[in-house]
């Protein structure tokens, strides 16, 4: 009975240290450091753009995926840019 007691303590004391860390994670609206500014707004725009937008990608950036990918092994076409490398 006196082996498992250190395992519990371990337990417990892992437990405690995931809920004192799962406070830290808190979620508030990003500002820039005292001494900093955020970026220059880009060319042909008048306002800086507030943190939020410069975190979020372009459609450009990021596009969706329009491929399928392929359920089972397939025969796959002909690829006219796979070359050997060269010697």
């Amino acid at each position: 009975m006196r082996r498992a007691a250190p395992v519990i303590r371990a337990a417990l004391a892992l437990g405690v240290a995931g809920l004192a860390l799962s406070g830290c994670g808190n979620q508030r609206p990003l500002k820039p450091l005292a001494d900093q500014q955020l970026p220059k707004p880009p060319f042909g725009r008048e306002d800086r753009p507030v943190a939020d937008e410069l975190l979020r990608a372009p459609v450009q950036a990021r596009p969706e995926r329009g491929i399928e990918p392929r359920q089972r092994s397939q025969e796959r076409e002909d690829d006219p840019f796979d070359l050997p490398p060269e010697q």
